[in-house]
C-alpha cells in the first residue's frame, strides 16, 4: 500500500519463492509491503515491513565533475571553478573534494577541510614558483565518485591579465559640423597596453583639431570644430602580450546639402510648361534629402518665382509659361540640416518642339534566304516625341509601288526578317518611323538583294577511312559534309599522295564521278605506302580537305572468317512440313572465305539450294519433310582461319507410328493392348492416340478409343471366340501419323488352365501283378473338357514315378506290377 493510504493491494495470489516482483509501481512515491505464508489449511499472519520504501533507481556514486578550469593565478594562490556531473548517481550532491598534487610527488593531497557545496573555490597559501595539479570528486549519500580529469600543471606566478575595454560611447554618432565630440572609455590589462586609434583604418594622428589622451586606465580621442571629412568609423585598439580589445563607433558629421548636380535637363518643352530633370546632390550633408525647392525666373526679369518646395524625386513639371518667353530653372535641395547652394538652368524659351520623327538611315539587309530577308536600321531622332513604330516597305526593283511589308507594330526593335518573298526575285526595302505626332519621311532605299538562299563552299567531309585495300588498291569511305553551303553536293575529288612525296595527284578527275561516299583508288604500287585526302564539291567550289588518318601500305589483306548471324541461325528453327526451310549469314573475311553447309557431318540434301554471294550465303529447302530435320553446320575457311557455326533444325509434322504394340489378358469379352510412343513426336508434343479394331472376317476398322493419353488400352465388348485384329496411331498438332497393328489375330477366349487334381483315388482290387484303381473328376477342369487321366506309379522306396498309360475313363487296372 502507498506510505499515505491504509488500503492494502494485492501484489500476487501465489508465490512460492522467497521473492517476488512488484510492478507497476510510481516512481518517487513511498510504499509499505506485507506477506504471508499460506498452505493447505489457510493463511497465516502477514509481516510487515518496518518502514516506507520510496520508489527511485538504485543509487550510485556520482559521475566525475567536468570543465575543471583555472580562473586566476597569483605568486602564492590559485582559483578553479567546474560544473557538475553529469549524473548525480541517482541523489543529490553533498559536497566538493578538491585535492592538489605537487609535481614531482605521487600523491594527491585534500585541498579543502571543510564541507563545500560551491563550484568556486580559491586555495591560498602557495608557495611561489610551485607547480601543482588539481582534481575535483562528487560526494553523495553513497560516497565520493570519481575525481574529475587533471588540469594542467599550474605555477604559482602573478598572472598577465588580458586588456578590458570600456568604452563610454555607443556605436554611432552624429555631430553638427563646427560642434566638437570626444570618444571617452576606461581600459585595463597587464602588462599595460598599447593605445591605438583608427579612422577607417587609417591611424589617427594629433593635429589643431584632433587631440588624442591616455593614461594608465582611460583613454580619450577629442576632435574640435568638427568638419564633414571628420566623419567615418573610429576605432580604438588595446594590445598587450595576451590578447586585444577593440571598440568602434561611426561618426557622423551632418550638414546641410551640396548643391544638386547638374545640368539642368529639359525633358520636354511645350509652350506652356517644360519638364526639368537633375541629378542629387554629391554630398547629402550626411542626412537624407528631404525635399528639393525648386523656383523659375523669366530672363527678362529678376525676380523668382517660387514652383514647388515639397517633391523628392529629381524630376518636376514647371507649369503657367508663356509661349515665347525665356525662363532659367533654380533648383535646391534640403535635408534636415539646412537648404544647399543653388543649381541653375540655362535659358530656355518656351515652345512646342515636337515633330514627326526623322527619315532612318539608308537599311542594311542581312540573313536572306529564298522567301525572306532580315531588314535593320538605326533608331533616328524622335522629333521630341517617343518613336511608337516602324513601318517598312519593300518593292521589287523594277516596280514602282512600296508595298507595306505587315500591318502589325514593329517596335521597339530596329530589326525585322520580312517574310512571303518571291525566290527569285530583287527586291528593296526602306523604313519609316512614327510618333504620336505622325510618320515621319521614309529612309534611302536599300541596297537591292535577290531571294535567294545564300551558297557557301561546303565543310570537309567526315571521317574519312580505309575500308580495304588489295595489292594495287585501297577502298575508301566517308560521311558527307556536316553543311553543304545550301547547296547539293555534286560529288567528291579523292586525292592520294606516296610517302615522301610533295605531290598530290588526282584519283578522279570530276567530282561528278564519285557522286557517293565511297572510292577505289586504284593503279597503286604494291608495297608502297600512301596518303588520302578527301574534298567535297558543290556549286560554290571545293571544300577544304579531310584526311585520312593514318598513310596506308598497299598490299592484300588477311582477315579470318567472320560469320554474323541470320536470325534464323541465332536459335533452334522450327519449320512446318511442306514450309520452306530458310538457313543464312553474312560472311566476312578477306580473301573472301569458302562455303561449305553440312548436316549431320554429312553433305546436304541434293534438292537443297546454296546460294553464295559476295557477302553472305544461303541454304533453302522448299517442301520440307521429316526426314529434312537435323543439326545444319554453316563452315567457312580462307587461309587466315574457318569458322563454323550450328544450328537445329525441326521439322514439325505428323508423329511417327508408336512400338511395341502388345495384347495382353485375352478374355471371352476383353483384352488390354500397351505400346510405347513413337520414336519420333513430329517435333510436338503427342497429344493422344487413336486405337481401333476389327473382325478379322471384316474389312471395316472400328474406333475403340481417340482421345486417349495413356500408353495402354482395355479393349472392352469383345464377343467370345471371335478373331480380332488391333492398330494404334499417334496425333500431335499436326495430324494422326501411322497406324501399327498387331502382327496376328487375337481370338476372344478365357484363358486355358491345367485341370485340378482328381479326387478320392483308392484301389478296388489287388493281385499279385495288377492293381485296379478308381477315382472321381478334379473339382475345376482349367476351362476346357478334360481329355483323360495320366496314372503313374512309383515302386515304394524309390525316387521316381513311371508313367503307365493315359486313360478317357474314372477307373484304369495297372499290370506288369
Amino acid at each position: 500500500r502507498e506510505s499515505d493510504h491504509r488500503a492494502w493491494t494485492p501484489v500476487s495470489c501465489t508465490v512460492t519463492r522467497q521473492n517476488a516482483t512488484v510492478q507497476g509501481l510510481t516512481e518517487g512515491k513511498a510504499y509499505f509491503f506485507r506477506i504471508a505464508a499460506e498452505n493447505i489449511i489457510g493463511m497465516g499472519p502477514f509481516t510487515e515491513t518496518t518502514k516506507e520504501i520510496v520508489i527511485r533507481d538504485p543509487i550510485t556514486v556520482p559521475d566525475r565533475p567536468e570543465d575543471l578550469e583555472v580562473k586566476a593565478v597569483t605568486k602564492n594562490s590559485v582559483t578553479l571553478t567546474w560544473n557538475p556531473p553529469k549524473y548525480n548517481g541517482g541523489s543529490d550532491i553533498t559536497m566538493y573534494v578538491l585535492e592538489s598534487r605537487l609535481i614531482g610527488k605521487e600523491k594527491f593531497h585534500k585541498v579543502t577541510k571543510e564541507k563545500m557545496l560551491d563550484r568556486k573555490y580559491t586555495i591560498e597559501g602557495l608557495k611561489e614558483g610551485d607547480t601543482y595539479e588539481y582534481r575535483v570528486s562528487a560526494c553523495n549519500i553513497v560516497g565520493q565518485g570519481k575525481p574529475s580529469f587533471c588540469t594542467k600543471p599550474i605555477t604559482c606566478k602573478d598572472e598577465i591579465a588580458p586588456p578590458t575595454l570600456d568604452l563610454d560611447f555607443r556605436d554611432k554618432l552624429i555631430v553638427r559640423v563646427g560642434e566638437a565630440f570626444s570618444l571617452t572609455g576606461r581600459y585595463s590589462g597587464k602588462p599595460a597596453p598599447k593605445v591605438t586609434w583608427l579612422k577607417d583604418d587609417i591611424v589617427v594622428k594629433e593635429n589643431d583639431r584632433t587631440k588624442i589622451k591616455t593614461t594608465p586606465t582611460t583613454l580619450c580621442l577629442g576632435v574640435l570644430k568638427s568638419v564633414r571629412e571628420d566623419s567615418g568609423k573610429y576605432c580604438v585598439t588595446i594590445e598587450n602580450s595576451t590578447g586585444s580589445r577593440k571598440g568602434f563607433c561611426q561618426v557622423t558629421v551632418v550638414d546641410r546639402p551640396s548643391p544638386p548636380v547638374g545640368p539642368v535637363i529639359f525633358d520636354e518643352v511645350h509652350k506652356d510648361h517644360m519638364v526639368v530633370s537633375w541629378k542629387p546632390p554629391l554630398d547629402d550633408g550626411g542626412s537624407e534629402i528631404t525635399n528639393y525647392i525648386i523656383e523659375k525666373k523669366d530672363a527678362h526679369r529678376d525676380l523668382w518665382m517660387p514652383v514647388t518646395s515639397a517633391t523628392v524625386k529629381t524630376t518636376c513639371k514647371i507649369p503657367k509659361l508663356l509661349e515665347g518667353r525665356e525662363y532659367q530653372i533654380r533648383i535646391y535641395a534640403e535635408n534636415l540640416y539646412g537648404i544647399s547652394d543653388p543649381l541653375i538652368s540655362d535659358e530656355m524659351k518656351a515652345k512646342d518642339r515636337f515633330r514627326v520623327p526623322d527619315a532612318p538611315e539608308q537599311p542594311i539587309i542581312k540573313d536572306v534566304t529564298k522567301d525572306s530577308a532580315v531588314v535593320v536600321w538605326n533608331k533616328p531622332y524622335d522629333g521630341g516625341k517617343p518613336i511608337t513604330n516602324y513601318i517598312i516597305e519593300k518593292k521589287e526593283t523594277m516596280a514602282t509601288r512600296w508595298v507595306r511589308v505587315t500591318k502589325d507594330p514593329i517596335f521597339p526593335g530596329t530589326q525585322f526578317k520580312v517574310p512571303d518573298l518571291l525566290e527569285g526575285c530583287q527586291y528593296e526595302f526602306r523604313v519609316s518611323a512614327e510618333n504620336e505626332i505622325g510618320v515621319g519621311d521614309p529612309s534611302p532605299p536599300s541596297k537591292p538583294i535577290f531571294a535567294r538562299d545564300p551558297i557557301a563552299k561546303p565543310s570537309p567531309p567526315v571521317n574519312p577511312e580505309a575500308v580495304d585495300k588489295t595489292k594495287n588498291s585501297v577502298d575508301l569511305s566517308w560521311q558527307p559534309p556536316r553543311h553543304d553551303g545550301n547547296s547539293k553536293i555534286i560529288g567528291y575529288l579523292i586525292e592520294y599522295q606516296k610517302v615522301g612525296d610533295e605531290d598530290w595527284k588526282k584519283a578522279n578527275l570530276t567530282a561528278d564521278s564519285c557522286p557517293e561516299t565511297k572510292y577505289k583508288v586504284t593503279g597503286l604500287t604494291e608495297g608502297l605506302t600512301y596518303k588520302f585526302r578527301v574534298k567535297a564539291v558543290n556549286a560554290a567550289g571545293e571544300s577544304e580537305p579531310a584526311y585520312v588518318p593514318d598513310p596506308v601500305e598497299v598490299k592484300d589483306r588477311l582477315e579470318p572468317p567472320e560469320l554474323i548471324l541470320d536470325a534464323n541461325m541465332a536459335r533452334e528453327q522450327h519449320v512446318k512440313a511442306g514450309d520452306t526451310l530458310r538457313l543464312s549469314a553474312v560472311i566476312k573475311g578477306v580473301p573472301f572465305p569458302k562455303v561449305s553447309w553440312k548436316k549431320e557431318d554429312h553433305e546436304v540434301s541434293p534438292k537443297a539450294d546454296i546460294e553464295v554471294t559476295g557477302v553472305g550465303s544461303k541454304l533453302e529447302i522448299r517442301n520440307t519433310v521429316h526426314e529434312d530435320g537435323g543439326i545444319y553446320s554453316l563452315t567457312v575457311e580462307n587461309p587466315a582461319g574457318s569458322k563454323t557455326v550450328s544450328v537445329k533444325v525441326v521439322v514439325l509434322d505428323k508423329p511417327g507410328p508408336p512400338r511395341n504394340l502388345q495384347v495382353s489378358e485375352v478374355r471371352s469379352d476383353s483384352c488390354y493392348l500397351t505400346w510405347m510412343e513413337p520414336e519420333d513426336d513430329g517435333g510436338s508434343v503427342i497429344t493422344n492416340y487413336v486405337v481401333e479394331r476389327k473382325d478379322v472376317a471384316s474389312a471395316q476398322w472400328v474406333a475403340i478409343s481417340s482421345s486417349s493419353k495413356k500408353r495402354s488400352h482395355m479393349a472392352k465388348y469383345l464377343m467370345e471366340g471371335i478373331q480380332y485384329l488391333f492398330r494404334v496411331a499417334a496425333e500431335n498438332q499436326f495430324g494422326r501419323g501411322p497406324y501399327v497393328e498387331t502382327l496376328k489375330p487375337i481370338k476372344a477366349v478365357d484363358p486355358l488352365h491345367p485341370p485340378g487334381p482328381p479326387k478320392n483315388l483308392h484301389h478296388v482290387d489287388v493281385d499279385k501283378t495288377e492293381v485296379s484303381l478308381v477315382w472321381n473328376r478334379p473339382d475345376r477342369d482349367g476351362g476346357a473338357e478334360i481329355t483323360g487321366y495320366l496314372v503313374e506309379y512309383q515302386e515304394d522306396g524309390a525316387d521316381e514315378w513311371t508313367k503307365f498309360q493315359t486313360v478317357p475313363m474314372l477307373d484304369c487296372v495297372v499290370t506288369g506290377l
